[in-house]
Protein backbone atom coordinates (compact mmCIF):
# COMPACT_ATOMS: atom_id res chain seq x y z
CA UNK A 1 0.00 0.00 0.00
CA UNK A 2 1.67 3.21 -1.15
CA UNK A 3 2.62 4.82 2.44
CA UNK A 4 0.38 8.24 1.59
CA UNK A 5 -2.84 6.06 1.22
CA UNK A 6 -1.23 4.00 4.59
CA UNK A 7 -1.19 7.03 6.08
CA UNK A 8 -4.87 8.36 5.56
CA UNK A 9 -6.44 4.12 6.61
CA UNK A 10 -4.20 5.13 10.59
CA UNK A 11 -6.19 8.22 10.62
CA UNK A 12 -8.95 6.95 9.91
CA UNK A 13 -9.76 8.91 6.91
CA UNK A 14 -10.00 6.03 4.46
CA UNK A 15 -10.92 2.42 5.64
CA UNK A 16 -10.55 -0.95 4.03
CA UNK A 17 -14.21 -1.71 2.99
CA UNK A 18 -14.92 -5.05 2.46
CA UNK A 19 -18.52 -4.90 1.64
CA UNK A 20 -21.48 -2.45 2.13
CA UNK A 21 -25.35 -3.72 1.74
CA UNK A 22 -28.45 -2.58 3.04
CA UNK A 23 -30.70 -5.53 4.67
CA UNK A 24 -32.73 -6.42 7.82
CA UNK A 25 -30.82 -6.51 10.81
CA UNK A 26 -30.52 -10.34 11.54
CA UNK A 27 -29.45 -10.60 15.45
CA UNK A 28 -29.67 -9.39 19.08
CA UNK A 29 -31.77 -6.14 20.32
CA UNK A 30 -32.78 -4.66 16.91
CA UNK A 31 -33.40 -7.65 15.14
CA UNK A 32 -35.99 -7.25 12.17
CA UNK A 33 -35.51 -3.54 11.92
CA UNK A 34 -33.88 -2.42 8.16
CA UNK A 35 -30.04 -0.96 8.49
CA UNK A 36 -27.42 -0.18 6.63
CA UNK A 37 -24.20 -2.32 6.98
CA UNK A 38 -20.81 -1.33 5.92
CA UNK A 39 -18.13 -4.52 6.62
CA UNK A 40 -14.40 -3.32 7.13
CA UNK A 41 -11.40 -5.26 6.62
CA UNK A 42 -8.65 -6.14 9.50
CA UNK A 43 -9.25 -9.08 11.94
CA UNK A 44 -6.48 -10.68 14.07
CA UNK A 45 -8.98 -12.05 16.84
CA UNK A 46 -8.94 -15.19 14.21
CA UNK A 47 -12.03 -17.24 15.70
CA UNK A 48 -11.99 -20.76 14.39
CA UNK A 49 -15.60 -20.28 13.65
CA UNK A 50 -16.08 -16.75 12.19
CA UNK A 51 -18.01 -16.87 9.13
CA UNK A 52 -16.08 -14.08 7.39
CA UNK A 53 -12.52 -15.07 7.82
CA UNK A 54 -12.35 -13.35 4.04
CA UNK A 55 -12.49 -9.78 6.16
CA UNK A 56 -9.68 -11.01 8.10
CA UNK A 57 -6.75 -9.55 5.59
CA UNK A 58 -7.02 -5.79 5.30
CA UNK A 59 -4.86 -6.20 2.37
CA UNK A 60 -7.34 -7.67 -0.18
CA UNK A 61 -10.36 -4.86 0.61
CA UNK A 62 -9.53 -1.00 -1.00
CA UNK A 63 -8.82 1.32 0.51
CA UNK A 64 -12.20 3.67 0.37
CA UNK A 65 -12.29 7.14 1.23
CA UNK A 66 -15.03 7.43 4.21
CA UNK A 67 -16.93 10.13 2.36
CA UNK A 68 -17.90 8.00 -0.21
CA UNK A 69 -18.74 5.40 2.73
CA UNK A 70 -20.56 8.27 3.97
CA UNK A 71 -22.70 9.56 0.49
CA UNK A 72 -23.78 5.79 0.06
CA UNK A 73 -24.67 4.95 3.39
CA UNK A 74 -27.22 7.83 4.11
CA UNK A 75 -28.81 6.75 0.75
CA UNK A 76 -30.43 3.67 2.47
CA UNK A 77 -31.58 4.15 6.33
CA UNK A 78 -30.82 6.20 8.93
CA UNK A 79 -29.39 3.33 11.07
CA UNK A 80 -25.59 2.36 10.25
CA UNK A 81 -23.95 -0.75 11.49
CA UNK A 82 -20.08 -1.04 11.41
CA UNK A 83 -19.14 -4.20 11.69
CA UNK A 84 -15.93 -6.17 9.95
CA UNK A 85 -13.72 -7.79 10.73
CA UNK A 86 -13.02 -5.99 13.71
CA UNK A 87 -13.93 -2.42 12.93
CA UNK A 88 -11.57 -0.99 15.86
CA UNK A 89 -8.80 -1.96 14.05
CA UNK A 90 -9.41 1.53 13.00
CA UNK A 91 -10.10 5.18 14.06
CA UNK A 92 -13.78 4.93 13.74
CA UNK A 93 -13.68 8.42 14.95
CA UNK A 94 -13.48 10.41 11.24
CA UNK A 95 -16.38 7.79 10.25
CA UNK A 96 -18.79 8.33 12.46
CA UNK A 97 -18.39 11.99 12.81
CA UNK A 98 -19.15 12.38 9.06
CA UNK A 99 -22.39 9.82 10.00
CA UNK A 100 -23.34 12.04 12.58
CA UNK A 101 -23.08 15.22 10.77
CA UNK A 102 -25.98 13.36 8.10
CA UNK A 103 -27.89 12.80 11.20
CA UNK A 104 -27.32 8.75 11.34
CA UNK A 105 -27.46 6.42 13.97
CA UNK A 106 -24.26 4.91 14.12
CA UNK A 107 -24.11 1.01 15.42
CA UNK A 108 -20.73 -1.15 16.29
CA UNK A 109 -20.56 -4.71 16.80
CA UNK A 110 -17.37 -5.31 17.75
CA UNK A 111 -15.02 -7.56 19.96
CA UNK A 112 -13.88 -5.10 21.89
CA UNK A 113 -10.02 -6.10 21.60
CA UNK A 114 -8.81 -2.72 20.41
CA UNK A 115 -9.73 0.44 22.17
CA UNK A 116 -13.08 1.99 21.53
CA UNK A 117 -13.27 5.18 19.23
CA UNK A 118 -16.16 6.67 17.52
CA UNK A 119 -19.59 8.40 18.27
CA UNK A 120 -21.64 5.16 19.16
CA UNK A 121 -25.77 5.26 19.72
CA UNK A 122 -25.70 1.82 20.15
CA UNK A 123 -22.51 -1.12 21.19
CA UNK A 124 -22.97 -4.45 20.28
CA UNK A 125 -20.02 -6.28 22.45
CA UNK A 126 -19.29 -9.81 21.16
CA UNK A 127 -16.10 -10.73 23.27
CA UNK A 128 -13.93 -13.83 22.18
CA UNK A 129 -12.00 -15.40 24.37
CA UNK A 130 -8.58 -15.41 22.40
CA UNK A 131 -8.13 -11.79 22.78
CA UNK A 132 -10.86 -10.07 25.45
CA UNK A 133 -12.16 -6.75 25.44
CA UNK A 134 -10.84 -3.27 26.42
CA UNK A 135 -12.20 -1.64 29.51
CA UNK A 136 -13.80 0.65 27.79
CA UNK A 137 -15.52 -1.57 25.42
CA UNK A 138 -17.14 -3.48 28.85
CA UNK A 139 -18.08 0.43 29.85
CA UNK A 140 -19.94 1.57 26.31
CA UNK A 141 -21.76 -2.06 25.81
CA UNK A 142 -24.95 -1.49 25.31
CA UNK A 143 -25.84 -5.21 24.06
CA UNK A 144 -23.31 -8.54 25.08
CA UNK A 145 -23.58 -11.03 22.47
CA UNK A 146 -22.05 -14.09 23.55
CA UNK A 147 -21.53 -17.07 20.65
CA UNK A 148 -22.30 -20.88 21.99
CA UNK A 149 -20.44 -23.13 20.50
CA UNK A 150 -20.11 -25.73 23.41
CA UNK A 151 -21.03 -25.75 26.89
CA UNK A 152 -17.85 -23.87 28.60
CA UNK A 153 -19.17 -20.73 26.07
CA UNK A 154 -21.88 -20.49 29.28
CA UNK A 155 -19.44 -19.73 31.70
CA UNK A 156 -17.23 -17.80 29.89
CA UNK A 157 -20.51 -15.87 29.42
CA UNK A 158 -21.19 -15.16 32.91
CA UNK A 159 -17.48 -13.92 33.36
CA UNK A 160 -18.49 -11.76 30.53
CA UNK A 161 -21.82 -10.17 32.20
CA UNK A 162 -20.19 -9.73 35.51
CA UNK A 163 -17.86 -6.90 33.53
CA UNK A 164 -20.47 -4.28 31.59
CA UNK A 165 -23.00 -2.20 33.35
CA UNK A 166 -26.18 -3.04 34.50
CA UNK A 167 -28.31 -1.58 31.92
CA UNK A 168 -26.43 -3.71 28.96
CA UNK A 169 -28.61 -6.35 27.43
CA UNK A 170 -27.50 -9.92 27.85
CA UNK A 171 -27.78 -12.17 24.69
CA UNK A 172 -26.92 -15.79 24.05
CA UNK A 173 -26.59 -17.21 20.19
CA UNK A 174 -25.65 -20.05 19.21
CA UNK A 175 -23.02 -20.70 16.84
CA UNK A 176 -24.61 -21.34 13.48
CA UNK A 177 -23.02 -24.58 12.94
CA UNK A 178 -23.58 -26.08 16.30
CA UNK A 179 -26.92 -24.41 16.30
CA UNK A 180 -28.86 -27.89 16.33
CA UNK A 181 -26.78 -28.86 19.28
CA UNK A 182 -26.60 -25.98 21.11
CA UNK A 183 -30.10 -24.49 20.80
CA UNK A 184 -31.89 -26.64 23.07
CA UNK A 185 -28.65 -26.10 25.40
CA UNK A 186 -29.71 -22.18 25.13
CA UNK A 187 -33.33 -22.70 25.82
CA UNK A 188 -32.51 -24.53 28.89
CA UNK A 189 -30.09 -21.93 30.43
CA UNK A 190 -32.17 -19.23 29.61
CA UNK A 191 -35.29 -20.22 30.83
CA UNK A 192 -33.10 -21.27 34.04
CA UNK A 193 -31.39 -17.53 34.01
CA UNK A 194 -33.99 -15.29 32.51
CA UNK A 195 -31.21 -12.39 32.66
CA UNK A 196 -30.34 -13.48 29.15
CA UNK A 197 -32.44 -13.63 26.31
CA UNK A 198 -31.83 -15.87 23.00
CA UNK A 199 -30.40 -14.38 19.95
CA UNK A 200 -31.00 -15.76 16.67
CA UNK A 201 -29.31 -15.41 13.25
CA UNK A 202 -32.48 -14.48 11.61
CA UNK A 203 -30.91 -13.69 8.54
CA UNK A 204 -29.32 -16.70 7.58
CA UNK A 205 -32.98 -18.36 8.05
CA UNK A 206 -34.44 -15.70 5.85
CA UNK A 207 -31.16 -16.07 3.26
CA UNK A 208 -30.47 -12.20 3.36
CA UNK A 209 -26.76 -10.87 3.80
Amino acid sequence: MESKVQELVNAGQMLPLMEEFYTIQGEGYHKGTAAYFIRVGGCDVGCHWCDVKESWNPAIHPPTPIDAITVNAVKYSKTIVITGGEPLTWDMGPLTALLKEQGMDTHIETSGAYEMSGIWDWVCLSPKKLKLPTQGAYDAANELKVIIYNKDDFRFAEEQAARVTDNCKLYLQPEWSKRDKMIPEIIDYVMKHPKWVVSLQTHKYMNIP
